[in-house]
């Protein structure tokens, strides 16, 4: 691991993939922070004034680690509990299982660990294109091992279903003053198509649908049951 002490040896800087971060002890308490930044001077400046920062809080006995903000993780969790409490009966067991499978495979490894309110529109259109350089289904291979058919991404209808998921969890976020507001999550560069999804009829709405329909029937005169009218 890649590292740099500054300030007499107080401060250490050390490299987690392309970004400085902090770390130093202060009041026998070991505290990290992210300079956010992938430039060892600029990281330097950063961890010098947090460093200081750190000492004033100790001078004012004020608490010296910041409250850790809320992941996505965290509330891609309240959504699940909340979404299938508040939707019961109203939402098929299989629609709600549909949302924590996009969450599980696809939305929490790529967002999963970032603050709730970093996540821009930049990062949304990130995803799409992360999704667009992977693959649905993988078709059957020949005798030689190669495709059968050329490999595809994701449909629109499966990245239409997971933008829909993400955006559940960050009302949510909204909802618990975790956010601000959405970002924009249409796609750029295209016409946005509307889609409208009924997900699922209630026992309750099926039953009247059927008996509307069947007296519907018993009322249409015969002529136009049979495809023609009388002249």
């Amino acid at each position: 691991m890649q590292t740099h002490t500054i300030l007499g040896g107080k401060v250490q800087l050390f490299k987690r993939g392309q970004v400085w971060f902090a770390r130093a002890s202060v009041n026998k308490q070991q505290i990290k922070k992210s300079t956010g930044s992938d430039s060892l001077s600029l990281a330097q400046q950063v961890a010098e004034d947090w460093y200081l920062g750190l000492r004033g809080k100790s001078r004012a006995g004020l608490p010296l680690k910041e409250v850790r903000e809320a992941t996505f993780n965290d509330m891609a969790d309240l959504f699940e509990v909340e979404y299938e409490i508040i939707t019961e009966g109203e939402r098929s067991p299989k629609w709600v299982a549909g949302h924590k499978a996009r969450l599980r495979l696809h939305l929490r490894p790529f967002f999963g660990k970032m603050g709730i309110s970093q996540i821009t529109s930049g990062d949304i259109q990130n995803y799409r294109l992360h999704r667009a350089q992977q693959h649905g289904r993988l078709p059957a291979k020949d005798g030689e091992g190669a495709y059968v058919k050329p490999l595809k991404p994701p449909s629109r209808s499966t990245l239409h279903d997971e933008i829909g998921t993400l955006s559940l969890v960050l009302q949510t976020a909204v909802r618990h003053g975790k956010l601000g507001a959405i970002p924009m999550l249409s796609p750029p560069y295209k016409k946005q198509r509307k889609v409208i999804h009924r997900p699922w009829f209630t026992g309750e709405e099926y039953k009247q649908l059927y008996k509307a329909t069947a007296a519907a029937a018993k009322a249409a005169p015969e002529a136009y049951l049979l495809g023609f009218t009388k002249n």
